[in-house]
């Protein structure tokens, strides 16, 4: 590479084709590692931004490309345990690969209250309940 342009060029490649699938698709332990050395990885940019975003996007109903997390939306979320949770995502409290909502198991009747958080991994699916 001579120009300047080749390696901005080659970095973005980098960052689209290599960086973000594997967000997409790392386990928890492996986004906190690389949450630790994100600077020299990704650059001067927010990792909530970028690697948690990159990451949670592996649930495409449950963030917003540009917002992070949605929580206008309420959702349906199934973990690997089998329990289901309904409600609406707590991104404030959705921190470092891990799911807050406030809402309730499927097959609990009380008032919706802060269930979670649930690590990234636990998670094996997001639906959107209703879309307006």
């Amino acid at each position: 590479m001579q120009l300047f342009e080749e390696i901005v060029t080659s970095r973005k490649n980098w960052l689209n084709d290599v960086l973000r699938p594997w967000c997409g698709q790392a386990s928890r332990k492996e986004l906190l590692k690389a949450e630790a050395e994100w600077v020299d990885l990704a650059g001067k940019v927010d990792p909530e931004k970028t690697l948690w975003l990159w990451a949670w996007s592996r649930f495409p109903e449950l963030v917003h490309e540009s917002l992070g997390i949605e929580e206008t939306s309420e959702v349906e979320v199934r973990l690997q345990d089998g329990r289901i949770f309904i409600g609406f995502p707590n991104s404030r409290n959705s921190q470092r690969g891990e799911l807050a909502l406030l809402g309730g198991e499927i097959s609990h009747d009380g008032p919706p209250a802060e269930v979670g958080p649930f690590s990234i991994d636990q998670i094996v699916a997001v639906r959107r309940l209703f879309s307006f």
